[in-house]
């Protein structure tokens, strides 16, 4: 299966099946699209055929020249004996007992607080009360959650936990605790904790940066962009604005993250109502802050700031703007990272995991304040996905075959989609809310996904790109 597209004017081939990304020329891109409807996939390394070569010689040729065409043919002939070009899919074959599989858990979500000290107008957990009442998580329920996660994570020796709300600062005593305590249990295991935490900044002060900056190995700094973006949909409980309450505080404990060389990120949200959301992107950047996402938001189809798909178009060409605005950056030496597009064209994840997605309701749970097992935190509060309690341990194993089997292949958007190995089928979490089952596909997100998967890969490629420009100037 081949890929094609060009962005920021630079041409791109995908062979989807092998992961390769092949930079071309005209000639190569042309080549390539009257190629591939004659061959498809191939077996295994064989010869062109010779009526593919007659086609590309027939089609390119009132474009190129003959001698070009040929070293186009022998350049798709070398990448097919390569496995680069025209490959045939190898892994699906991966997939046939992958609920019968056995999974450990590695990572926890811990709702650390039901409560929030905002009022997001389009919070999916319904200000911190996740369909239910509000609540902190105590030391008690904690400790058995990561006692639940040592006993069940296997031979696994790196665990992660991240700390989540509602507003986990609002408990900050138990986090500390909770810290404490797993790392009381890393030696006496051989475990490794890997802590996170996510937080909208209201009470961050001196002593909380001091203990992230000494136990959290990364942590999420939620503002959705410009101040009147940010004002409009994350607004105080007594209906102020939180922008200037929360920036300055953002630019200091990233700058400490900085001079720390510890991971962070500003995540910001985009709705219908600010569609321009490259602007928010950008305005981040020009705040000072080196690493950062936008997410589109998850929200019912009646909510007025929902995403709709005639947005779409707006959408994708703002991806395409930050892209190119992405590159010129960090050409000019003002380069930031952006979440959506990084992207290892090298290596990239493993193939379980590239069929398997996220994990979630297998080696990824959300735990409540009062210690429920959910799959992800996306789905708390829905009593048909409770998986089971830190007391009982897992008591609906199907619930979570079933997640076992939310990969690419069981999903039939999934099957024939060109970006299905960097995306690894979507969020499950999405495909319940808006198709009520795990195995569909949320299109307005997979068009989102598309689009970003190919301005990551462009990204690269300008990058290969300059890279061979400056070794070439330097041999002058």
């Amino acid at each position: 299966m081949i890929h094609q597209f060009i962005n920021n004017g630079i041409a791109i081939v995908m062979d989807v099946n092998s992961g390769s990304v092949h930079v071309a020329d005209p000639a190569f891109y042309r080549a390539v699209q009257v190629t591939e409807p004659l061959v498809g996939e191939l077996e295994r390394p064989e010869p062109l055929p010779e009526a593919a070569k007659e086609a590309v010689r027939k089609e390119l040729g009132g474009e190129f020249p003959a001698e070009e065409i040929e070293e186009v043919i022998e350049t798709m002939q070398a990448l097919i004996d390569g496995e680069e070009l025209f490959t045939k899919d190898s892994y699906q074959t991966f997939v046939r007992d992958f609920k019968a599989r056995k999974t450990v858990v590695k990572a926890l979500c811990l709702h650390i607080a039901h409560d929030c000290n905002l009022a997001c107008r389009y919070c999916f957990a319904e200000e911190g009360e996740y369909h239910g009442r509000r609540a902190l998580m105590s030391f008690e329920v904690g400790k058995k959650a990561l006692d639940f996660l040592v006993a069940n994570s296997g031979a696994r020796r790196n665990l992660e936990v991240d700390f989540f709300g509602g507003e986990p600062t609002m408990n900050w005593k138990v986090v500390k605790q909770l810290v404490e305590y797993g790392r009381s249990l890393e030696k006496t295991h051989d475990k490794k904790f890997r802590f996170t935490l996510t937080t909208n900044g209201v009470l961050l002060n001196d002593e909380i940066t001091a203990f992230c900056n000494k136990e959290m190995s990364n942590v999420v700094l939620s503002l959705d962009g410009r101040k009147e973006v940010n004002d409009r949909m994350r607004p105080t409980r007594g209906g102020q604005g939180s922008y200037d309450i929360i920036v300055p505080k953002f630019q200091r404990f990233a700058a400490e993250r900085d001079k720390e060389h510890k991971d962070y990120y500003i995540r910001g949200t985009f709705t219908h109502n600010n569609l321009e959301f490259s602007e928010d992107v950008l305005h981040f950047a020009d705040l000072g802050f080196k690493k950062m996402s936008m997410e589109p938001v998850v929200a019912d189809p009646a909510e007025p700031y929902a995403i709709r798909e005639e947005d779409l178009p707006i959408i994708l060409e703002q991806y395409d703007k930050l892209a190119a605005e992405y590159v010129k950056r960090r050409r000019e030496g003002k380069g930031f990272v952006f979440f959506h597009f990084q992207i290892d064209l090298k290596q990239g994840p493993c193939v379980a995991k590239r069929l398997s997605g996220c994990g979630s309701g297998t080696e990824y749970l959300a735990v409540t304040p009062w210690g429920d097992f959910y799959p992800c935190h996306q789905f708390v509060g829905k009593e048909e996905f409770l998986l089971g309690n830190v007391d009982t341990g897992i008591q609906r194993s199907d619930i979570c075959d079933e997640f076992k089997l939310c990969n690419v292949y069981a999903k039939p958007k999934c099957k024939d989609c060109e970006v299905r190995f960097y995306c690894s089928g979507g969020c499950a979490a999405n495909s319940q809310n808006f198709h009520h089952n795990l195995t569909d596909a949320y299109e307005i997100g997979c068009a989102m996904q598309k689009k970003r998967i190919e301005c990551a890969i462009m990204i690269k490629a300008a990058e290969m790109l300059d890279a061979a420009a400056a070794e070439e100037a330097k041999a002058i």
